[in-house]
Parts: structure tokens; sequence; C-alpha cells
């Protein structure tokens, strides 16, 4: 099934409302790897089993009794959490889950746990946690953190959180954080606009919390989108050589672009591109494409930037400008990520800041007078050298007139 078959078959009420996890359509996934797909570990039942997966099975294992020695609960009131969540649980994946209750219950009982103690134990530097001769490795958790934010490796918000607040595993010194406060720590390093745990904001599961992380606060409304005429149909490049200033913006939120009034300066604010980028926001436009189809809002920012970067060259505008900080290296790599992450997405509305920035920059290239001025100082004015030689001829035209019109006087005086 493709995405805009999905995204139909949701808006018809096949699934469920609960469901909030979803696979990825191989025609998507063929294009993009291993996007989608764990490298470390699987949690929930899409990845379970993978032979590439099966050594951080112990590891669940050695965290499970551990969280089952720590909890306030028996293990018997947390199985019993644990089998009457089961079926709404499986509520939540987009796909029949072929187990068992039994074993579903025994995969997710151990998955959360795996998920709470990795949280509790690397926020309160537990000296047991960080021996471990695998999870001590940075580089190994900063992978297993990617992991447990892609669309198709999760377990649902609400279970590990009831769970959690169930076992009351986590005593850091006399206080005992929420698991909404534990999850915020834990992803800081993408909670770029450091918002704060909010009870009433409603988190699917981790990918979702991703979304949440870069959305603006004030989300914009949004209006019916017509690819043909409601793109940005100017690149990076384009749009400096016609006049636009690009400016690195001051928002910690990436997705507040701002026009100024007149058209000249536009604020794109700072985005880290590296090995991750492509990844986290693969997983993020595939959430909004399945649950957020009508409220695309991290889908139209890429779409946005996709019409910026057509080339390297335009990769060097931003990078020039502070607006990109290029952690891949060249600047083809960047410019190809980001071609890339719009594809296969359906838009079917937009938000209606970007749709009148887009409109406002084609008019402001498309200005017939603006065009004859960049005209003149594309051929005329490239170099210091050559603007200068350009006013020199300049004067020395206005002078040979001035001298011509003086001969003319002169004779017409002299008659």
């Amino acid at each position: 099934m493709d995405m805009e078959a999905m995204i139909q078959r949701s808006q018809e009420g096949v699934l469920l409302p609960e469901c909030c996890i979803y696979k990825v359509p191989h025609m998507i996934r063929d294009q993009h790897g291993s996007a989608y797909t764990p490298k470390f570990i699987s949690i929930g039942p899409f990845h379970y089993g993978d032979e590439r997966l099966e050594d951080m099975e112990r590891h669940k294992e050695i965290f499970f009794a551990r969280f089952i020695r720590k909890s306030k609960k028996s293990l018997s009131d947390l199985v019993n959490y644990a089998q009457s969540s089961v079926q709404q649980v499986r509520d939540s994946y987009s796909e029949d889950i072929a187990f068992e209750d039994k074993d579903l219950m025994k995969m997710i009982l151990r998955d959360a746990a795996f998920i709470i103690g990795l949280f509790c134990g690397f926020i309160s530097e537990d000296k047991e946690l960080l021996k471990d001769a695998k999870l001590s490795q940075l580089w190994v958790r900063a992978n297993i953190a990617q992991d447990l934010l892609l669309l198709e490796n999760q377990l649902p918000f609400f279970f590990i959180e009831n769970l959690y607040n169930k076992a009351d595993p986590c005593n850091l010194g006399g206080y005992h954080p929420s698991f909404r406060e534990l999850t915020y720590m834990y992803f800081s390093f993408y909670n770029i606009q450091n918002l704060k745990p909010d009870p009433n904001v409603g988190i699917a599961h981790f990918t979702d919390l991703l979304r949440i992380f870069h959305l603006q606060e004030q989300k914009p409304q949004r209006k019916l989108f017509h690819a043909s005429s409601d793109i940005l149909l100017y690149s990076a490049h384009k749009l400096k050589d016609a006049g636009v200033k690009l400016k690195a913006g001051r928002s910690k939120c990436i997705l507040d672009l701002k026009l100024s009034r007149n058209n000249h300066v536009l604020q794109v604010p700072e985005i880290t591109v590296d090995m991750g980028t492509e990844i986290l926001f693969l997983n993020m436009i595939a959430l909004e494409q399945f649950r957020y189809p009508y409220d695309t809002y991290i889908t139209d920012y890429v779409g946005v930037l996709d019409c910026l970067i057509d080339t390297d060259r335009d990769v060097d505008v931003l990078i020039h400008q502070k607006i990109i900080r290029n952690h891949l290296g060249d600047s083809r790599s960047v410019a190809e990520l980001f071609n890339s992450l719009w594809k296969n997405t359906v838009p079917m509305t937009f938000s209606s800041g970007y749709l009148d920035l887009c409109k406002r920059l084609n008019d402001f290239y498309q200005d017939p007078w603006r065009k004859k001025k960049v005209a003149l100082k594309r051929d005329y004015c490239k170099t210091a050298w050559q603007t200068t030689a350009s006013i020199a001829g300049v004067i020395l035209i206005i002078l040979t007139f001035i001298q011509t019109i003086f001969s003319i006087l002169q004779v017409v005086l002299n008659k």
C-alpha cells in the first residue's frame, strides 16, 4: 500500500483512532535504504527477530531483571498491567501483529523496562550501567538514541509511561522525576527549543515527540496546496543574485522562516546537517504523511528548503551565510539530501506563512525592473575591477556627451 492509499485508508476510518505506529511502504523504503530500520536495537514487533539486532536482546534481559528489583510493584502486578494493555497496544500499530497475546505481552514489557532503565541509568550516571562494555561507548549510545526515534521502532508512549508510574523505579536522591521529564532529559540533544514537559501535550511515541520538539509554538493556518502555482521557483543563489539577502535567523525553531516587509531579507534559522539529519527528517515526514496529513509542518519546511537548494552552489550560499552548518563534508551531499527528502510526499495542505513567503519571493524575482538591474550587475559589475571599469566607461560617455554639446553650442554661437 503506497503513502497516498494509506492516508486515504486512515481518513476512511479503516485504521483505528489509536493507530500511531506505521510500517513504511516498500516503494519509499527502497529509495531511502535503511533510514527506517534500526541499527542497534529493536523496539516493538516490527523489527523483532532481526539477526543483526540479537546482541541487544541480552541487554534487555539484564535491564528487565534490574527493573523488577527496583520496582515498587511485584512482577505479577506488572504482568497483569501488560496483559490488560495488550489489545490497546495492538491497536497502536498499522499492521497486524503476528504474536500471541502472551508473547506480545512479554515483548512490550521487556522493551519498556529497557527504555525506562536506559533513561534512568544515564540520567543518574549509574556506575553499573556505565561499566557495560557496549553501552559505555558514546557512539553506541548515540546510535541507540537515534534508533529509539525511528517510526517503525516504537512502543506507544502511554504504555511505557503507565508502567513507569506503577513501578516507580527511578529515585534520583529523593527526586522522583516523571517519565516525561526523563524522556525530555534523555532526548535533550534534539530539544533545540528547550521545551518543558507538558502533561497537556499528547505524545503518541518518541518519533511524535521529535516532531513536537521542532514545531512552532503558534502553528500557522493551513491552506490547500497547488504545486503548479504555490511552489518557490527560485533557489538560494538566484534569489541572492536578484537582491534578496539571506540571513541566519535567531529563532531556535528551525521552521521559523521570515521575510522582511520589503522582501529584501530572508531569515532562515541555522540548521546542522550531519549523518543523522536525513534519517530523522524522513521518519518525521513519514509520521506526518500517515498521522497528520493535514498538518504537515515538517514536510512543508523540507519542501521550502528543497526549493531553496537545487545544487551545491545554493548550499555554498547558505553555508556562507551561516544558515547551514555542514558536517557531511562536501556541499553536493547536502544538496542531494534535501533534494531527496520531499520525494513521494503528498502535500494536501501547506502552511499559509510559507505560501505567502514563496509568492512574495517569486514576485520579487520576477519584477521586470529588478531583472534589468540584475542583468546590469551580472554583465558589468561582477568584480571590483569590472565595476570600476564600468563606472569609468559611463563617466567617459558623459564627458564625451558634454564635450559634444559644448562643441555644438560653440558652432551655433560663432554663427
